[in-house]
């Protein structure tokens, strides 16, 4: 069975007073993850090491081969942007108290949790995406993959939060100041309560 995009959990235009805009989010979403999704089909449809095998298995399987590279490619940014979305609340920015707990014993406060997500998002050179993982360990961690990895690929824990900053994420509404667009979805875009449901 082919893979397909998920629907938005929420309208087009639902995102626009947190920072988002309906624009923003039709490219996205229906262009850009719609792009990968096709990508993704096509190489399944003439792969037949891939049929009948999980977006997680796909992903997993093509990390790290060279020969594998546009596989991994397209199956890391449908997996990605398919946690992205319900990543995103136009009642964003509220983090419940389990998780607030959580965060303050892991990283001290939930302002040095933010810092060292800023840092990772800002940090990234060129595209890619900052996490938030649950590690094997049982702590929460910040981490930063390039272009379309992501921390299934890596091994790096259960991602709870996953920021897109890939230019196209943002542009139309911040252009080139990504430090603006990460604060803003830590503090009024971010889906804590996803990210709490995540935790287990």
């Amino acid at each position: 069975m082919a893979f397909q995009l998920p629907a938005l959990p929420y309208a087009a235009s639902a995102l626009a007073e947190a920072g988002m805009c309906q624009e923003t989010l039709e490219l996205h979403h229906g262009k850009h993850h719609q792009a990968y999704v096709t990508a993704l089909n096509g190489f399944v449809e003439k792969m037949p090491e891939l049929q009948g095998k999980s977006l997680e298995q796909i992903v997993t399987l093509s990390h790290g081969k060279p020969d594998l590279a546009g596989v991994f490619n397209n199956a890391g940014q449908h997996w990605n942007h398919t946690l992205f979305w319900p990543n995103l609340s136009p009642k964003g920015g509220h983090i419940p108290g389990r998780l607030e707990k959580k965060l303050i014993e892991d990283f001290g406060s939930v302002d040095a949790f933010k810092e060292q997500f800023k840092a990772a998002a800002t940090g990234q050179f060129g595209s890619g995406w900052a996490w938030l993982v649950l590690a094997s360990d049982g702590k929460l961690k910040v981490t930063k993959t390039p272009n379309g990895s992501n921390p299934l690929a890596t091994g790096e824990g259960k991602a709870l939060l996953g920021l897109d900053v890939w230019e196209h994420a943002y542009y139309l509404d911040f252009r080139n100041r990504r430090p603006d667009y990460t604060m803003n979805y830590l503090n009024r875009l971010a889906n804590y309560e996803f990210a709490e449901a995540a935790l287990g």
